[in-house]
């Protein structure tokens, strides 16, 4: 049907449109099940510093055209306007009044059997996927920065879209900065321009289909170093920062291969690296062919590389497959985490992979417990309605996920299960999915299956199904009945115990430890093995989460550097509940009071909300 004879189905479409209720399609977003997709979005942002704001466009291209209301998602976007690209006119839109408080904003634009449409908007300074650094909150104190960070539903606040993961799309990008700093993108660089009037515009374009929360971008004073054919590492020129980041990562092209191996050919050409400033809220964000990486897993001993195996994992599971919605989370992180330990087992050794798992025991049976009053938030698959999914994650779907898998893998044999994994992604890459969808293609493949594992007990139950497996190797039981002894006796381990000890043994070691644990004894492992001054932040936040909850107000000064200087809240999260929960600690509460007010601008909107969610929840 041509535009010039539409008018009379678009008046009826229009009609039926105000008169019929929308057809959801993701309880996090405002997109309509029977709206088009859209399958492209040409962007250009510019970049203004001093206000903290993008002046963007964005060019929509839509799998169909389309008659009536068409709805997307925006957070605190000011929208100038919706015109026709090909004849320059405006099309009527209006922006929702009352933010949903999770959801954001609706934007409804009337088409008229349109396929594009190009929206002008700017951003808020108060953007939720954005951070606006200041030079003196960067390594090197002389330039501004900002990143984004779009995981769940925040690409919304960067740019209109269906933000869903149920929707995947390809997009170009032109950022116009100041000359003098640098841009990368989770996006192939195509082009920097020449600099005009201290402004240059760098190009980029994503050729794969991704969901929204995968659109990623970073600005600011960045260096570069290479690690292997396929892989470079940035960050900011500082410090030895790249070079040390260079050298814990030195090993990424065999990990590559060893996934390659493992799940298929790796669809991303390249795998970079962005160290960010100390304020990026996650430990690792799996953006395509650009991860985004805390400087905290930069330990000095590649052992930060198990971070880099989960982002690379994620290339597979997540990036080529993707959760429907963020109710099937599980199907992102239950399956990088295992693709994720089964890349560790095969570059560094069944030990090191046993002591992962035994890590994500502890924490998947910390995190149960933590929503014991809210126990649909220990399923699998639950429902989100009305619930922001920033303040529902933790490890559940990570670690019960594993389990899951793990759990088939031992009934069927490695072998078989290897097959299925590849079978399984290539039979769904470039594609999101659901549960259901992920079951009926277990049942097909292994026929039987549901006979020898309870599906729905694991997908739909709540807390930790009996057929769990708790780590069964030397190396796990020596630790646990090390940190057994260590409580019940009083005995610190001799040296010649803890000789070759990493990381993850101590935090093994530690994660095993009662919060009713004497302030005598923290005090005496610490002068032993000096845990609070390690260099690495798994063991000095497990340490001192101890020491807080024993009341050992000896380490509050490490606390303070810890809470003041780094913004992710794997660490965030543990050493403010530690202050702020439970009664008879009024100073403590005061004292994580205090720090949150000054380190407040230093964290990431996203790491903020889950510190002002702690104290709602606690004080």
């Amino acid at each position: 049907m041509g535009r010039q004879c539409a008018g009379e189905f678009c008046l009826l479409h229009q009609f039926h449109f105000r008169h019929t209720a929308m057809a959801p399609l993701d309880p996090h977003s405002f997109t309509d099940s029977t709206h088009p997709p859209t399958t492209h979005i040409s962007l250009t942002l510019h970049f203004d510093f001093a206000s903290s704001t993008i002046h963007g466009t964005a060019l929509f291209t839509l799998q169909s055209p389309h008659c009536g209301g068409f709805f997307l998602d925006t957070r605190s976007l000011t929208v100038h306007s919706v015109v026709d690209p090909n004849t320059n006119t405006s099309l009527p839109f209006s922006l929702s009044q009352s933010p949903d408080p999770i959801k954001g904003s609706q934007l409804s634009i009337t088409l008229s059997n349109h396929s594009s449409f190009l929206v002008s908007y700017t951003t808020s300074p108060n953007s939720s996927a954005l951070q606006w650094l200041l030079p003196p909150q960067t390594f090197n104190k002389s330039h501004p920065f900002v990143y984004t960070q779009c995981q769940a539903i925040h690409a919304r606040s960067v740019f209109p879209c269906q933000d869903t993961p149920a929707v995947r799309i390809r997009y170009s990008a032109s950022l116009n900065i100041p000359s003098h700093l640098s841009a990368v993108m989770a996006a192939r660089h195509v082009a920097r321009g020449n600099p005009s009037e201290g402004r240059v515009v760098e190009e980029f374009v994503m050729e794969q289909p991704v969901p929204p929360y995968l659109f990623a971008f970073a600005v600011g004073e960045l260096g570069e170093r290479e690690v292997g054919p396929r892989t470079r590492v940035y960050g900011e020129p500082v410090n030895e920062l790249l070079d040390e980041a260079a050298a814990e990562f030195a090993g990424t092209e065999e990990m590559i291969r060893e996934g390659e191996r493992l799940f298929g050919p790796y669809e991303w050409e390249r795998f970079d690296l962005l160290v960010l400033p100390p304020s990026f809220p996650y430990g690792g964000m799996e953006n395509p062919r650009m991860v985004f990486l805390t400087p905290t897993v930069i330990k000095g001993d590649a052992t930060g590389a198990q971070v880099v195996a989960h982002e690379l994992a994620h290339s597979w599971t997540g990036n080529l497959i993707t959760n429907k919605t963020n109710e099937h989370f599980w199907l992102n992180e239950g399956f990088t985490t295992y693709a994720e330990r089964r890349i560790v087992e095969a570059v560094q050794g069944e030990k090191r992979a046993s002591l992962n798992i035994g890590i994500g025991w502890r924490g998947l049976n910390e995190n149960v417990e933590r929503f014991k009053d809210n126990l649909e938030f220990t399923k699998l698959k639950n429902n989100q309605q009305g619930i922001d999914p920033d303040s529902v994650y933790s490890q559940i779907p990570y670690e019960k996920g594993f389990q899951f898998l793990w759990r088939i893998e031992r009934q069927v044999g490695r072998p078989k299960f290897d097959k299925f994994l590849k079978e399984y992604i290539a039979n769904f890459k470039f594609k999101s999915i659901d549960t259901e969808t992920f079951i009926d293609f277990l049942k097909e493949m292994i026929p039987g299956i549901e006979n020898q594992i309870d599906l729905v007990r694991w997908t739909e139950g709540t807390g930790i199904p009996p057929d769990a497996h708790e780590p069964d190797s030397s190396v796990y039981k020596m630790i646990v009945s090390l940190a057994n002894q260590f409580v019940t006796d009083a005995r610190i381990p001799g040296e010649d115990e803890v000789a070759g000890w990493q990381g993850q043994e101590w935090e093994l070691f530690l994660d095993n430890l009662p919060e009713t644990i004497q302030v005598s004894q923290m005090v005496a492992l610490d002068s032993h093995y000096k845990l609070s001054e390690s260099k690495d932040y798994e063991v000095k936040v497990s340490f001192l989460q101890k020491a807080i909850s024993c009341g050992c107000k000896d380490y509050y000064n490490e606390v303070e550097k810890i809470l003041k200087g780094v913004g992710r809240m794997k660490y965030l999260r543990p050493l403010y509940s530690a202050l702020v929960k439970g009664s008879g600690k009024e100073d403590d509460k005061e004292f994580a009071k205090r720090l949150f007010s000054e380190a407040r601008d230093c964290y990431h909107p996203i790491a903020q909300g889950v510190v002002e969610a702690i104290f709602a929840k606690h004080l």
